[in-house]
């Protein structure tokens, strides 16, 4: 029988009453049926702690300071401020543990981390937080060693938090996704070893986040929410199966095909002729992956594989939301030395950063406030034509130099084809 203290919790128990499975039943079920007595009353507790707050209309967690040896972060202290009201709940601390490339898990994995966080924590686990962390939320700071040490001894390692390099993450990549574009999986890795030490020991202005997506989908959300993107894609033409368009087009038919697919293209890149063959304008071509998507057997990526770059990308912070902006159009990701190269860049940018941005400034609004052109110049970057999509209006360099930058591709260009 659970030794919890039971509050009154009018406000929550209407979150019961939809259609939905409701994150309030899981919490009663580890208040009442839960063998151990330690994460009946810590639940109890922090249950009443969230009517409270839902009455009130604040939170009542506070931050501070807690960690682990050797390390800065990692951890999301939560000291409680009502906690002479509930005090089973006055400490309530999330740790942040780094996931797998692609997010891969055996049961076993998930079993031996579930077996550790019921032993020195609340039992409540989420996969996967906004940076791609495992959250073991709710423990105190006498257990939060412990349950390292454990964790850690059979191969876990802490996330980021704070002003530091933030846990990489990545798509479930081409073991599983017939959009692939390249190994995803091989440079998170590459990243994650790179950088591990500015992950563990925050120092930069603010977080700096890794996102990799092996396809145009960005499935990770990466242009969106990363300061250094990567994003999988082709150069040359899509591939086109006739037969399979033709197959399409019978199963569906002809004005569905023109409906949901020709019609959609954002260029108009697409036409579909009176004998149901498909022609593809590639130079048009955007990616944005919705012909592909709807025609999964008829349309697949180019041969020519590689990723593009982009940088800057995150949610409201002082100016709002920002996109990523491309500062590598292209670079294919074959061979070893190409690995390095990415995580060199990677680490001249994120030196950059540490040195030109203000304080709680993420790299995106850093590039609004100096300007791109003194960005790429900052990290070594030549500007690329490609960068531009829409050159009339928005030009990453003044137009009194571009004869002058025209000039310096040019010269690129017929180095590389003499190389």
């Amino acid at each position: 029988m659970s030794k919890a203290t039971i509050h009154d919790t009018p406000m929550l128990d209407e979150l019961e009453k939809g259609p939905w499975p409701s994150f309030i039943t899981g919490f009663k079920r580890l208040r009442d049926d839960h063998p151990d007595e330690r994460i009946n009353k810590m639940l109890g507790d922090m249950i009443g702690q969230l009517e409270h707050s839902y009455e009130t209309r604040k939170g009542y967690w506070k931050g501070g300071t807690v960690s682990v040896f050797g390390y800065g972060g990692g951890i999301i202290p939560r000291f409680s401020e009502v906690s002479k009201a509930f005090p089973e709940s006055k400490e309530f601390h999330t740790l942040r543990v780094q996931p797998t490339p692609g997010n891969y898990y055996t049961t076993d994995m998930m079993n031996q981390l579930a077996d550790s966080w019921e032993k020195y924590g609340s039992g409540l686990i989420t996969f996967h937080g906004q940076t791609g962390n495992i959250m073991f939320i709710g423990t105190d700071t006498d257990n939060i060693q412990h349950f390292f040490d454990e964790i850690n001894e059979y191969g876990w390692d802490l996330g980021g938090a704070g002003p530091c390099v933030r846990t990489a993450m990545s798509c479930v990549g081409m073991a599983r996704c017939e959009q692939s574009c390249t190994n995803e999986h091989a440079l998170h890795r590459h990243l994650v070893n790179e950088f591990t030490d500015d992950v563990h020991r925050p120092a930069l202005p603010y977080k700096f986040k890794f996102k990799v997506s092996g396809c145009p989908n960005d499935c990770q959300n990466a242009i969106e929410r990363a300061d250094f993107a990567v994003i999988g894609t082709w150069r040359d033409d899509m591939k086109v199966d006739q037969a399979e368009v033709k197959n399409f087009v019978k199963a569906k038919g002809r004005q569905y095909m023109i409906d949901n697919v020709i019609t959609r293209c954002p260029t108009n890149c697409m036409t579909l002729s009176d004998s149901d063959e498909l022609t593809v304008d590639n130079s048009n071509c955007v990616r944005c992956m919705h012909c592909l998507n709807v025609m999964t057997k008829a349309l697949s990526p180019g041969d020519d594989k590689g990723v593009t770059i982009l940088v800057g990308g995150k949610r409201t912070l002082k100016i709002g939301d920002l996109m990523g902006t491309v500062i590598v159009p292209f670079k294919k990701l074959d061979t070893a030395e190409d690995y390095e190269e990415i995580v060199e860049m990677a680490g001249d940018i994120i030196d950059f950063f540490a040195e030109n941005a203000l304080e709680h400034e993420r790299t995106g609004e850093m590039i609004e406030r100096i300007g791109l052109v003194n960005f790429l110049e900052g990290i070594d970057i030549d500007v690329n034509p490609h960068m531009v999509s829409s050159p009339r209006q928005c030009s990453y360099v003044r137009m009194d130099g571009w004869d002058e930058e025209a000039e310096k591709w040019f010269e690129r260009k017929a180095e590389e084809a003499s190389a």
